[in-house]
């Protein structure tokens, strides 16, 4: 009978627990705990309903083509050598929160772990934990494996998204927007649960994120962000205004004496060689400022969204590729040089519900320029130039259709434009247009 009794109640436990219309979705990656909002209720929920732990997940299998064989993409990474067309599964989570609130019902501490699983192999996406202070209601401490602190749409959850990927800046300079460290966040919890609608991010990480199995020198980077929460532009309007500063001071430690940087040298830039022993240990800057804003005007059957977001600064890599290393670059034994580039880049999205809820019109332009002091035929080989320093100019169009709760249909096309150059293979502009469609199932 006792054994009876427990089955029973188990499988009332996972009726309750999938069923679609008490889920939240987390539209940020590390959203505070705010009980006023959905996933503040979520999270209450976990404790109150589940005995302190939740599970989630989505999938996003999907087909794409692209209109030349072997194209390299940053919608998905690149196409095999002779396909231009392929299955995938793009994400496969599974996440699982544990919370512990107090007897007041205050959040103490938070735990997180995730996992992507998709066919090219399994990989932690998130392993953190959070502290919450409850004397002041103010402080907050995170450390662990999480999403770097920095703008908006790096923090914005991929199950949420109206694009298929983030825009090519994005990837490049947080590829995989987690890394490994400690951030202290400041933001006022009210006693209604409500918190404050100003909130400070600061944190300290190793820096190469997590698309390398170690950090690799000593230097640590600080990243910091002040955001404003949706708010109205003034009492009478129905129109919501958000907006965020983010910055980012880091660097590479040289573990080789020559280090190149684009310099003016006589009536033209050329990424030029310095092979001083004193390069030797050496930070090479990796230094960005961001600014974004958001704007949402509700009506009767949806809401208009303006997005828009800006990031300038300079970027350490390598002499074929503007991407933040994972591991240290090296060839046959030896240490690499790093490439030194000022860049800049932005995104601008337009979101357009289609007289309903689960339609969606989406128009998206994002530009990277990852060296921002040559264009055109200046980038050549001749001037110490490589396909690393093309900017690039992509306009996506796309229909988002919400079956339910947890099914989602998304179609997209992007148009990807490299500027031209005097670098063989980007005379002209390279076809490497990409339409996804996707399905997303989540729990």
């Amino acid at each position: 009978m006792q054994f009876t009794k427990k089955w029973i109640l188990g499988f009332v436990f996972l009726l309750v627990f999938l069923k679609p219309n008490i889920t939240f979705a987390q539209r940020f990656l590390m959203d505070l705990v705010d009980t006023t909002n959905t996933m503040g209720k979520g999270m209450l929920s976990i404790y109150e309903r589940y005995n302190r732990v939740r599970i989630s997940g989505y999938i996003q299998p999907q087909f794409q083509f692209t209109n030349s064989k072997g194209a390299e993409s940053f919608a998905g990474g690149n196409f095999s050598e002779i396909s231009s067309n392929r299955f995938m599964l793009r994400r496969g989570r599974l996440r699982v929160d544990y919370a512990h609130l107090n007897e007041k019902g205050e959040p103490t501490s938070y735990f997180v772990f995730q996992f992507d699983g998709t066919e090219r192999g399994v990989a932690i996406r998130d392993f953190w934990g959070r502290f919450y202070e409850n004397k002041f209601k103010l402080f907050a401490l995170t450390t662990g494996m999480f999403a770097r602190p920095f703008g908006y749409e790096v923090n914005l959850s991929s199950a949420n998204r109206e694009s298929p990927e983030r825009g090519r800046m994005s990837q490049t300079l947080m590829k995989t927007e987690r890394d490994i460290g400690m951030m202290l966040t400041v933001n006022k919890r009210n006693k209604n649960g409500r918190a404050s609608d100003f909130k400070l991010d600061i944190g300290v990480f190793n820096g190469q994120g997590m698309s390398g199995p170690t950090d690799y020198d000593s230097h640590k980077d600080v990243i910091a962000r002040v955001s404003m929460k949706p708010k109205k532009i003034n009492p009478a309007s129905r129109v919501l205004i958000s907006a965020a500063v983010s910055g980012y001071a880091g660097g590479i430690t040289s573990q080789s004496n020559v280090l190149y940087k684009v310099q003016k040298k006589s009536d033209r830039y050329e990424m030029v060689r310095d092979s001083s022993k004193s390069n030797f240990g050496k930070a090479a800057p990796r230094n960005y400022a961001g600014a974004d804003i958001q704007f949402v005007i509700p009506n009767k059957r949806g809401q208009t969204e303006f997005r828009a977001e800006y990031i300038k600064g300079e970027q350490t890599a390598t002499a074929l590729s503007s991407e933040t290393p994972g591991t240290y670059p090296a060839t046959n034994g030896l240490k690499d040089p790093l490439y030194t580039r000022s860049f800049d880049g932005a995104y601008f999205y337009f979101l357009q519900n289609l007289n309903s809820l689960d339609h969606q019109f989406v128009l998206k332009y994002d530009w990277y320029d990852p060296n921002k002091k040559i264009s055109g035929k200046e980038v050549a080989t001749v001037n110490g130039f490589s396909k690393a320093d093309l900017r690039y100019n992509t306009l996506g169009v796309g229909y988002v259709y919400r079956a339910n709760e947890s099914l989602k249909f998304m179609f997209y096309y992007d148009f990807v434009k490299n500027e031209k150059s005097g670098l063989t293979g980007f005379t002209e502009d390279v076809k490497d247009n990409v339409f996804t469609g996707r399905v997303q199932y989540n729990f």
